[in-house]
């Protein structure tokens, strides 16, 4: 490596354990041989990135179009369908994303009509269930765990009866420590929101993309800091490794 971009790294307060590569960082924590399955894509298939803020990641929501930058934001659903677009050109996808900031799962089934049914997606990725905690903790919300398990079971039982082959993607809510919003007290109340979202992956047969497992051994590469600044939305380094774990769980590497 260059002596000016470790001493750079080092000076700017990554370290030299960031020398670490986010591919690698990506492996280790998801093997290929821990994948249940992988999506099959068919020609013509319609993609769908579902969620809040962190999916959203200041799309355009006026024109919302597909395979468009600025319909996508700038997060990891612009970087993984970008991906898409480049090694599956041969299968003319067609890739959407409505995630909505601020969104937690009972507001997913509000616009589920308008922003999945009416799509008609053969693959669904979802990533929510941050704000169906933090939403709690300041106040503006008083969910249960319980009422987001049933509430997200509920959305996919509602999907799956629209189309029986739809192939799912579930994520995994995150948090990352050491940041302006995310302190220790975050870490019990959320391992329940996880667990919940785990069991509905497993009972659907889904494709689960666990991003706590990537974002900690992220951060043994590189402070919190450097992967999302206030511990929920991801920063540009944050936003790739997203990008790239989701596309290693889903089988394209």
């Amino acid at each position: 490596m260059n002596l000016n971009r470790r001493n750079f790294l080092v000076k700017s307060g990554v370290g030299a354990a960031a020398l670490a590569t986010i591919p690698g960082i990506v492996s280790a924590s998801i093997s290929t041989s821990a994948k249940s399955n992988k999506l099959v894509f068919n020609s013509k298939d319609i993609v769908l990135f579902q969620g809040d803020s962190i999916t959203d990641a200041g799309r355009d929501k006026e024109k919302e179009l597909a395979n468009n930058q600025w319909s996508f934001g700038m997060g990891y659903a612009l970087l993984a369908a970008s991906k898409m677009l480049h090694v599956l050109a041969e299968k003319e996808l067609t890739i959407y994303n409505r995630g909505i900031s601020g969104n937690k799962v009972y507001q997913l089934a509000d616009r589920w009509d308008k922003d999945c049914i009416d799509l008609k997606p053969n693959v669904l990725s979802i990533l929510i269930g941050v704000n169906d905690y933090w939403h709690k903790r300041n106040g503006n919300y008083d969910g249960t765990v319980e009422i987001y398990e049933n509430d997200y079971r509920a959305l996919l039982k509602r999907t799956q009866k629209a189309f029986p082959g739809i192939q799912l993607v579930l994520c995994e809510p995150f948090y990352v420590l050491e940041t302006t919003a995310v302190d220790e007290t975050w870490v019990e109340p959320m391992k329940k929101y996880q667990a919940a979202a785990k069991r509905i992956s497993d009972e659907f047969n889904t494709i689960w993309v666990p991003f706590q497992k990537v974002f900690d051994e992220a951060i043994k590469h590189a402070p919190g800091k450097y992967w999302t600044g206030d511990g929920v939305h991801p920063s540009m380094a944050g936003a790739q490794l997203m990008a790239e774990a989701w596309l290693k769980a889903v089988g394209i590497e």
